[in-house]
């Protein structure tokens, strides 16, 4: 077995594990971080840039997009490659493209950037999701998949509102600078820090290649399921979240200086949704999204009907936070344990797509609801996506093979 060079060795080995552990997930919050950042920062890009809210959300549309297609693709095209060499490639080019927008002047020199990173993000995210048996012995595995993953979910609900902040001291090129200087941080601790990792023949999973990823969900519906709920759930949550900014200072009348700390207060709520439900996750995977999604749903349809009350917006902001936190350790729960447990690398690339997907299609349909309507329909929309994330769910778990 290709991991066998880092379980053995006794104790050093195992150190050695738990910090590539640690400059992998230090990798996948920077990823996430970078891929989200304009989200906190969208009233000030457009107004610097000169264009629209619902066209500055493009800076979230792009990137996910791109990384929709590329998380498949560098998975299969890289299978031989070493997976250190590989990650620390392509966080170097997170760094470029962050440091390459804070320099742009023209709204699409900043889409161009944006794009590589979506390279990155993709590849980056979809390789460094299996390799947590490749890091620790068999009995942390479980532990390992959920720290790497956590920094999936403190980017959304950490790195947006400290962004944010950062921008209101240093304008929104610094964020992105200062996002980008996090990336060649992390780029030296993955070279420093990581193990030799040779890539498997054949590519992810045990077919291989793209034909694999492709016929996963033909033949098993459990992971039909389990790419609907990321797509509801997701899409409704950056439908959304994509807008929190003005959502809360033109819908509920929030002061703009209160902003980045409600935002902080979104997050801090996040990180404990993630390890509250992370345990129950791990048990009752599907019982888990579907009180998620309850929880969704009941965080934005109120806040819809709460405009022009800003306590009310603050408090059901930080609801929203702890429902959304639990999200990403729920889904790969499912993955791992109900979804595909056989062939979990494959399952993680079709994940990752369409995670990076729905993101992308969240910011997209948010932008037009935006321009085209109110905010308080845009919450409404992500109240009924994330309602039917929840139905979903529910019914899914009556089967017992689900």
């Amino acid at each position: 077995m290709l991991d066998i060079q880092v379980r053995e060795g006794g104790g050093r080995r195992t150190r050695s594990g738990r910090l590539g552990v640690g400059a992998v997930t230090l990798g996948i919050f920077t990823v996430m971080t970078a891929e989200l950042l304009p989200v906190g920062l969208l009233t000030p890009v457009a107004a610097d840039l000169g264009v629209s809210t619902g066209t500055a959300g493009l800076t979230v549309t792009v990137p996910g997009l791109v990384a929709a297609v590329s998380a498949p693709l560098i998975a299969t095209r890289a299978a031989g490659a070493d997976r250190r060499t590989v990650l620390v490639l392509l966080m170097a080019l997170v760094a470029a493209a962050n440091l390459g927008t804070a320099l742009a002047n023209h709204m699409a020199a900043v889409l161009g950037a944006r794009a590589l990173l979506g390279v990155a993000i993709g590849g980056f995210w979809a390789l460094a999701g299996g390799l947590a048996p490749r890091l620790v012995p068999a009995a942390g595995v479980g532990r390992a998949t959920a720290v790497i993953f956590g920094g999936v979910s403190a980017a959304a609900v950490l790195g947006v509102p400290a962004a944010t902040v950062a921008a209101e001291r240093a304008g929104w090129r610094g964020a992105f600078a200062a996002v980008g200087v996090m990336a060649v941080l992390a780029t030296g601790a993955l070279a420093a820090l990581l193990p030799a990792l040779p890539g498997a023949a054949g590519g992810p999973g045990r077919g291989g290649g793209v034909a694999t990823l492709l016929r996963l969900p033909r033949r098993d519906a459990r992971v039909r399921v389990g790419l609907l709920l990321t797509l509801l759930l997701v899409t409704g949550h950056f439908l959304a979240y994509s807008f929190v900014r003005p959502v809360l200072t033109e819908h509920a009348h929030v002061p703009e200086r209160f902003v980045g700390l409600l935002l902080l207060g979104h997050g801090i709520a996040g990180v404990a949704g993630n390890f509250l439900a992370g345990p129950r996750a791990a048990r009752s995977p599907l019982r888990t999204l579907a009180a998620l999604g309850a929880g969704l749903a009941v965080a934005l349809t109120a806040l819809a009907l709460a405009g022009g009350a800003p306590p009310a917006g603050a408090a059901l902001l930080i609801l929203w936070g702890l429902a959304y936190g639990g999200v990403s350790v729920g889904l790969q729960s499912f993955f791992m344990a109900v979804a595909a447990p056989e062939d979990v690398e494959t399952a993680t690339g079709l994940y990752v797509s369409v995670f990076c997907l729905s993101i992308a299609l969240g910011a997209l349909l948010g932008g037009l609801v935006t321009d085209a309507t109110t905010f308080t329909v845009v919450l409404a929309t992500g109240a009924a996506l994330t309602l039917a994330a929840c139905l979903t769910a529910a019914l899914s778990g009556r089967n017992p093979t689900s």
